[in-house]
């Protein structure tokens, strides 16, 4: 029987904009989706943080008496995959990341947060203010813009993986990154999949960051051919 796939969703998104990949990976896999807390049609309360969204994983897998997973994170998910592999190691088969930030700095953070501010994005960018009531709903959208801007100012403090907590982990992880994506570099990917213990890391030409422009059968089959490979334990 093969390991059933997790699919999780990035910053400001949520798991509506996986379900193209779902449907494609559901041919020869069970693939699960969730929306973080406060994202999607999930509420919440609570401030926003990665040790937040890791524990939603937890819950998600206990409630459906899931022992074991691989794990697709797009963007802020395979950040939120690894920091689940790091604290529980026994939940995840393998990892696979897109578009993850690693570098987190107090100037990064800056420079995102400038544009995180919901007014400035209704005026300058309205398609996507649409998107993300359409995402999120007319009621819910401004609260996730702020509380990601507050969790990224929080990562660029304090980020929540360091050099020394990557090292620890074991779990078989390919780092993938679009050779136009703006959000991360090839630098910080290399040096990630360089400190893990089972890293690679793959490039992706000419794809760029949003998740709803990448080639769902490309992605699919970057997925599915690691997963296919033995461990190198």
């Amino acid at each position: 029987m093969k390991i059933p796939i997790l699919l999780l969703h990035g910053a400001l998104g949520c798991k509506e904009q996986l379900v193209p990949l779902q449907e494609k990976l559901s041919l020869e896999n069970e693939i699960f989706i969730l929306d973080f807390e406060g994202h999607g049609k999930s509420k919440g309360k609570t401030d926003f943080s990665i040790e937040l969204f890791t524990q939603n994983v937890v819950d998600f897998l206990k409630e459906r008496k899931i022992s074991k997973v691989a794990v697709f994170g797009y963007s802020m998910g395979g950040y939120v995959a690894l920091n689940l592999a790091s604290k529980h190691p026994d939940l995840v088969e393998k990892i696979i990341t897109l578009g993850t930030k690693f570098d987190w700095t107090p100037t990064f953070a800056e420079k995102e947060i400038k544009m995180l501010n919901p007014e400035t994005i209704q005026m300058k960018v309205p398609a996507f203010a649409e998107r993300l009531k359409q995402l999120h709903g007319s009621e819910n959208w401004k609260n996730v813009v702020l509380k990601t801007a507050k969790m990224m100012q929080d990562l660029g403090e304090n980020p929540t993986l360091k050099e020394m907590d990557f090292q620890k982990i074991d779990t078989p992880t390919l780092i993938c990154l679009g050779e136009l994506d703006s959000m991360s570099t090839q630098v910080e990917s290399k040096e990630v999949s360089n400190w893990l213990q089972n890293g690679q890391f793959h490039e992706i030409e000419n794809l760029k960051h949003p998740i709803e422009s990448a080639p769902i059968e490309k992605i699919a089959a970057i997925i599915t051919n690691f997963l296919s490979q033995k461990n190198q334990k």
